[in-house]
């Protein structure tokens, strides 16, 4: 018997929705396809900031809540195996640095044993910033007892101090610390910054007025022994 030809023009058939479903399961399966763990250390290593959960999970193709308990498993993990570097939430998101107890080592192959250290000017005028935010200059000026116009532009240049609207009463701009001030403090917030009261004396209060700007310098220096080498 003759085969009966097939008519011109006819449509095909519409894919079915099992294997629309199948195609779907595919590509899925292609994207996770890495391990979750590994998969997290690949992408980490590549970072030059910390990167967030939410964005680890788009591009490891993990649930979010799976992609946390990893990471704080391969820090523990680090950290327990006395690595040379470490897995830190710091800033709202997840970066490696070196050991702290390995910085001699990292400063003679990086720097030779040099390090572009903030000058103390600069030190005390970052410490009145960050425990006092919002801020003016002029407020930090007063606070220290010298003029601190030259030495907040240097801390804006170098990104740790940004500005961040203007006071009501005068117009002054005023100014905070930026995330990345929170980065190389290693530090998660600005809550994580040390107390001031073990570092201020027993004066009277225009006394600790004066002294305030070397105290919050002394409590920013403690804090910057956990900064990332």
């Amino acid at each position: 018997m003759a085969a009966i030809p097939e008519q011109p023009g006819a449509p095909e058939a519409p894919e079915t929705s099992d294997a629309c479903e199948a195609t779907e399961a595919t590509e899925a399966t292609e994207a996770s396809e890495v391990a979750l763990r590994p998969g997290l250390e690949a992408v980490l290593m590549v970072a030059d900031e910390p990167i967030t959960e939410a964005r680890l999970a788009e591009a490891v193709q993990y649930p979010r809540a799976e992609v946390a308990a990893a990471l704080r498993e391969l820090a523990a993990e680090y950290a327990a195996q006395d690595r040379g570097f470490e897995l830190r939430l710091v800033a709202g998101g997840w970066r490696y640095y070196s050991s702290a107890a390995c910085a001699p080592v990292v400063d003679r192959f990086v720097l030779d044993g040099q390090q572009a250290r903030l000058t103390q000017a600069a030190l005390e005028t970052l410490a009145v910033v960050a425990y006092r935010q919002p801020v003016s200059r002029s407020r930090v000026s007063a606070v220290r007892g010298v003029n601190c116009d030259g030495v907040m532009r240097t801390l804006v240049q170098r990104g740790l101090v940004e500005e961040t609207g203007t006071e009501p009463e005068t117009g002054a701009i005023l100014y905070r610390t930026t995330s990345y001030f929170l980065e190389r403090m290693g530090l998660r917030g600005l809550d994580e910054l040390p107390e001031l009261a073990p570092f201020l004396p027993e004066v009277d209060d225009v006394e600790a007025e004066s002294l305030e700007g070397t105290a919050i310098a002394d409590a920013v220096a403690a804090a910057s022994a956990r900064e990332a080498q």
